[in-house]
């Protein structure tokens, strides 16, 4: 009997080691940096998982709307900031945030989490939350395969972009000085 303990023991403790050291990027949804410096040097870091279309209905679809999205695939998608910012109209402090997203077919909802490390759905974290900005939404000119979060930079302001499917949606982010 003992023996047989032990035995379990060992191997419990040899699959927590396997699915701790797993590849992320073996996944299915490989994870995907985007980055936007400022012109002093100060950057946001974005961290997330990058689904892939694969034929699917994404928004409405795979991707209900008007719910809590993860934002990504697999753990909650990260934003770094060693800068104060101006998120739409919210002021974000430096820090580390896990960000979620709320789609519709006009306009989207992004939410900037103070919760780190947490898985992405489903979505409990409303106590947690430091603000819900409105974002511009735009059908892309043609589909996107791969979930993509990017920024575009003009002068002091980045324009955080999500695109997936035929959607692009869009907020400006600027450095508060």
């Amino acid at each position: 009997m003992r023996k047989q303990i032990v035995f379990l023991t060992a191997l419990l403790l040899t699959f927590t080691v396997l699915a701790a050291c797993q590849d992320k990027s073996k996944r299915p949804s490989p994870t995907a940096p985007a980055q936007c410096k400022f012109s002093d040097g100060k950057t946001i870091t974005v961290d997330y998982s990058s689904p892939r279309m694969k034929g699917r209905k994404i928004y409405g679809g795979l991707v209900p709307y008007d719910k809590v999205d993860r934002t990504g695939a697999n753990e909650a998608t990260t934003f770094v900031t060693d800068a104060n910012l101006s998120v739409g109209s919210k002021d974000v402090p430096a820090g580390s945030y896990t960000i979620f997203t709320i789609p519709n077919p006009d306009k989207w909802t992004l939410i900037i989490n103070k919760k780190t490390s947490e898985w992405g759905i489903p979505y409990k974290y409303e106590a947690d939350e430091l603000a819900r900005v409105d974002m511009k939404v735009s059908q892309t000119p043609s589909p996107v395969e791969n979930f993509t979060i990017s920024f575009d930079q003009k002068g002091n302001t980045c324009a955080l972009r999500i695109s997936w499917e035929n959607a692009q949606a869009s907020v400006d982010i600027s450095e508060k000085k």
